[in-house]
């Protein structure tokens, strides 16, 4: 499942000129969604530019919203999360108790038989991530999603470090990539875990430009760069799924 919009413009593009693109919408279904949290984003551009939350009232408190990347139903409110509404990481009253989380978490269920992987894209750190968040552990397709490159039986190439050397072709950017929980902190109820452990056995989180000087209001010079590199990233990563292994 992918939510960038940019792959969808580039998809169209390039399908007649591209045969690497041809080969990827001719063979797999991509389900894009632009916008996850509707209503939080719509806030952050009317009233608070750095709201993260969604926009659910709370009947105790005066504060508004969860945190939708802490209300998935996988070692929900642990380590990383907050029971305090106010805080920007709650988690919620109870799992998927955000309807925007309960939509794709029912989305996800009934497809996930056919869904091979699951791209979340966030800001900001300049990281590729994938499970685990909630725990420091090796996931069991290590050896596909992320593999060392240094094995005693020689290089072995990865999805995540195949992407993050094609977004680098780009501009010179260079992106970190490792477990969530090591390479960026431990978080519970995240969608990424969720959809790893939910049979999805290709599941990333992008956290995009930059590194700190602008975080999260990165200038619009920049923005279409950024798509443009994590588009490498994204086609990366789907070639890999072709190759079948999981």
């Amino acid at each position: 499942m992918v939510d960038f919009p940019s792959f969808y413009s580039t998809a169209l593009q390039t399908y007649q000129t591209d045969p690497a693109m041809r080969k990827m919408l001719t063979q797999l279904y991509f389900y894009i969604m632009p916008v996850f949290n509707v209503d939080g984003y719509h806030f952050s551009w009317t009233n608070d530019r750095f709201w993260r939350k969604t926009r659910s009232k709370n009947t105790r408190f005066r504060c508004y919203g969860v945190d939708a990347n802490r209300n998935w139903k996988v070692k929900w409110c642990d380590e990383g999360a907050s029971f305090h509404p106010c805080d920007d990481t709650y988690c919620g009253p109870f799992p998927e108790s955000e309807p925007e989380v309960k939509a794709v978490a029912h989305f996800l269920r009934k497809h996930r038989k056919q869904i091979k992987a699951y791209l979340s894209f966030h800001a900001y750190a300049q990281m590729l991530l994938y499970p685990y968040s909630y725990k420091y552990a090796t996931i069991p397709n290590f050896s596909c999603v992320a593999s060392s490159l240094l094995l005693i039986v020689g290089v072995r190439e990865s999805a995540a470090y195949n992407a993050v050397n094609a977004l680098q072709s780009a501009y010179g950017i260079r992106y970190r990539y490792g477990p969530a929980s090591s390479t960026l902190y431990v978080s519970s109820g995240s969608s990424m875990d969720w959809a790893y452990k939910n049979g999805i056995p290709y599941a990333f989180a992008f956290e995009l430009r930059d590194t700190g000087h602008f975080g999260f209001l990165l200038p619009e010079t920049l923005i279409k760069p950024t798509c443009t590199e994590t588009m490498l990233a994204v086609k990366n990563i789907t070639l890999h799924l072709l190759k079948k292994c999981h």
